[in-house]
């Protein structure tokens, strides 16, 4: 054996989303020999899926702004995304070939708006630094001498390495591999993990839909709409943008933006009556002498039409909340239009969510994402106890806490004698 191969450093990464691949290129670009295994037959899957609808790995918006959509968890991720920071992640990006831009919105997408390009560029490269991908390898702990067990198609594996970089996701979209799986794993490790619960969901409405509304509009979108509700602790959230009818409740961005409050919310006070304005840009005197234009003989559906621009699913939502006469009551009505109550009952499954909140507490791990009680052992990505709203900020917090774990996992390695 050569004096190279004897000293060569080792390290293992498991799962191969984003934040594990991060890890993967900062190791073996600096000389450390990387194997990376994943459950799945292929790499990358929800990051793929992630960008079928174009793949927005960003956003433009100041920092301190764009900081603030991480919520409670903002402070511990902070140092994460100022070493890695949007910009960098685009001049990345480019380094691969792909050029991005900003979109209307301040969103920033790659060129051809697809995840597949980049992802293939990126393994490309990952492969001609040397690290060794091994797909159908699950993660099953640790062995009692400290060897990483993983069930292959062979049978069971025990592994060794200098260090470790956790990246299996959270809990959603089990079916491409985020099944939360690993949350006993640690604990039996002593390892603090939050519950795994629902973001960027969904949430049924009490009662249901009626029949005749989820067979002609769910799926449907409320273009420009306000939706608020008040917590438990009296504070008000209000946002304005897009949401859809499902088949039982409300989903789309605008409802994934207010997830995390409704969902704790609800967690704290059960259900949660919000208000959904439909026509945002009008002030309610102005709603309230449209909507009393006298109609003549043209019927309720024209006149909103014609007077307030209330029509389609804004229309039907409306006349599935309110009883015929609420409908031709112009105050209660136009109070409706402004201010529509509805009753959310619960966020949907955590498999159904986009992402998940939850996971590995920062206070259980040191500054570089190393767990303090299993020194070696470093975790990245949507397993870490954060949340953010869809639009970029889940993507740019995988790939800098990916990044940090194999910065942190670099140092321990050539640390180790």
């Amino acid at each position: 054996m050569t004096p190279h191969a004897q000293t060569l450093k080792t390290a293992v990464v498991i799962g191969g989303g984003p934040a594990g691949l991060m890890a993967a290129e900062v190791l073996s670009q600096n000389g450390v020999r990387v194997d990376l295994y994943d459950a799945m037959p292929s790499l990358g899957r929800k990051f793929l899926l992630a960008g079928v609808g174009g793949m927005n790995i960003t956003h433009s918006e100041p920092f301190d702004v764009f900081l603030s959509r991480y919520g409670a968890r903002a402070a511990d991720i902070h140092p994460l995304l100022e070493a890695f920071p949007p910009a960098a992640l685009r001049e990345w990006i480019q380094g691969l070939g792909v050029e991005t831009f900003v979109g209307s919105s301040g969103r920033v997408f790659p060129t051809g708006m697809k995840a597949a390009p980049l992802l293939r560029a990126w393994l490309h490269r990952l492969r001609e630094s040397g690290v060794r991908f091994h797909v159908r390898h699950r993660w099953l702990g640790w062995r009692e001498d400290g060897a990483l067990r993983l069930a292959s198609l062979q049978g069971e594996l025990a592994v060794r390495a200098d260090a470790v970089v956790l990246a299996l996701g959270g809990g959603s979209w089990a079916k491409l591999g985020s099944n939360g799986a690993w949350v006993p794993l640690l604990a039996q490790r002593g390892v603090e993990v939050a519950p795994l619960r629902p973001s960027n969901c969904g949430f049924d409405v009490a009662g249901g839909w009626s029949e005749h509304l989820k067979s002609r509009f769910a799926g449907q979108p409320l273009k420009t709409v306000a939706l608020r509700f008040t917590d438990a602790t009296g504070r008000v959230h209000e946002r304005r943008g897009e949401l859809m009818l499902s088949d039982g409740g409300i989903e789309g961005s605008l409802v994934y933006t207010l997830s995390a409050p409704l969902r704790d919310a609800m967690a704290a006070q059960g259900a949660v009556m919000v208000e959904l304005d439909l026509a945002p840009d009008k002030t309610l005197a102005r709603v309230m002498a449209e909507v009393g234009h006298p109609r003549g003989a043209r019927s309720l559906s024209s006149h909103l039409q014609s007077r307030a621009g209330i029509k389609g699913v804004k229309m039907a939502l409306l006349r599935e909340i309110l009883t015929p006469a609420q409908l031709n009551d112009p105050v209660t009505l136009a109070n409706a239009i402004k201010s529509l109550p509805i009753k959310l009952v619960a966020p949907r499954p955590l498999d159904e969510a986009i992402s998940s909140a939850g996971g590995v507490r920062f206070e259980a791990l040191d500054e570089r994402l190393m767990l303090r009680d299993l020194p070696g052992v470093f975790v990245a990505g949507e397993m870490l106890d954060w949340e953010a709203p869809t639009g970029g900020y889940l993507l740019t917090g995988c790939f800098a806490s990916g990044r940090a774990a194999g910065q942190g996992a670099l140092a321990f390695v050539s640390a180790v004698s």
